[in-house]
């Protein structure tokens, strides 16, 4: 991208931007509370929880996608986010690259197909989008949406093919073509680049689409507000079933956990940094900060969902989401904090 950045801001403000990132992380760890202990009592069982999460999935997320493309997509925008969908690939393959390379140091041998699995793909959407929403308003949301369409791209190829080891299936390409948040993406693109003239127009054709666009999208608005929320009771429930102490050798469990919210994230800003430095580019502050908060973000939950299907190691699953997603609450706003005072 051409867009000059100005600087990060003074160290004060530095300060209030990662202090942002830790209350908002302290906010979303309550929430998750309460779903947890709606887990444990019941009121979320398994069926409930399930069905909440397909609800977020295949419905709440994609008005939100929508309804924040319709809003926030322009055709400048267009031409200088373009590069946000691509930064997802080589960003989850660093990190797959180095759960492979340290896997065996781990003690996941017999495992490592699903340790570098889990230590590639970070909770990309759900808990970053609460951050870069309360940092950087609408151009932190759209940054998160647009980096889904690559890192989707890269988990029904790269990341199945880790726990396949095999090539592409049929049933891949399905579950990326039908992919409900890459549709609303679309839809959503090409509903923001069209809205003008469509609106614009005269006569009882634009006046009936004003008149019935409005309510409607209100509407989707309202209902693509209940992501966040829902998403985060489902994570906190989900997270009740997951064992605290599963018959798993700890020594994996704390190498992913470095792995994800450690090694792979500072490896990736690094790389980032280099990068940087060599073509003289820079980035604005709400992109460089909202892709460093996605790449140290935990496990993705929607992990185990792939395990179950692909296989892999349940146990080594289900304690690196619940560990990384706890931990991942404190070194989140501690590698924000060391990225905005190293002089980027």
């Amino acid at each position: 991208s051409d867009v000059c950045s100005s600087d990060l801001a003074a160290a004060g403000q530095d300060m209030q931007a990662w202090h942002i990132v830790l209350l908002k992380s302290a906010g979303m760890l309550l929430v998750m509370m309460v779903g947890w202990l709606a887990g444990r009592s019941g009121p979320l069982g398994p069926a409930v929880t399930q069905g909440l999460g397909r609800l977020v999935v295949d419905c709440t997320f994609p008005a939100l996608v929508f309804s924040q493309m319709l809003r926030t997509v322009t055709p400048a925008v267009v031409r200088s986010a373009f590069w946000i969908p691509l930064s997802a690939p080589p960003a989850i393959s660093v990190a797959a690259l180095v759960a492979l390379a340290l896997a065996r140091a781990a003690g996941a041998r017999d495992q490592r197909r699903t340790f570098v699995f889990l230590g590639a793909l970070s909770n990309w959407i759900f808990l970053p989008l609460v951050i870069a929403e309360a940092l950087y308003g609408a151009a932190g949301v759209r940054f998160v949406l647009l980096y889904n369409v690559g890192a989707q791209l890269t988990l029904w190829t790269l990341g199945v093919g880790i726990l396949r080891g095999g090539g592409w299936t049929r049933e891949q390409l399905r579950g990326l073509l039908l992919n409900p948040g890459l549709l609303a993406t679309v839809a959503g693109i090409l509903a923001a680049l069209g809205r003008p003239a469509m609106v614009a127009g005269a006569g009882s054709g634009a006046a009936a689409l004003r008149t019935v666009g409005q309510p409607l999208l209100m509407a989707v608005d309202l209902f693509g507000g209940l992501t966040v929320p829902l998403a985060l009771l489902v994570t906190g429930a989900q997270l009740a079933a997951v064992p605290a102490r599963a018959e798993a050798s700890l020594r994996p469990v704390v190498g992913l956990v470095l792995v994800r919210l450690v090694v792979a994230p500072v490896v990736t800003m690094l790389l980032l940094r280099v990068g940087l430095m060599v073509t003289g580019a820079r980035l604005p502050e709400a992109e460089l900060v909202t892709f460093i908060v996605i790449v140290a973000m935990p496990v993705a939950v929607s992990t185990s969902a792939f395990i179950e299907r692909y296989g892999g190691d349940r146990r080594l699953a289900a304690l690196g989401i619940f560990w990384t997603t706890l931990l991942g609450l404190l070194t989140v706003p501690a590698l924000v904090r060391l990225v905005q005072s190293g002089g980027w």
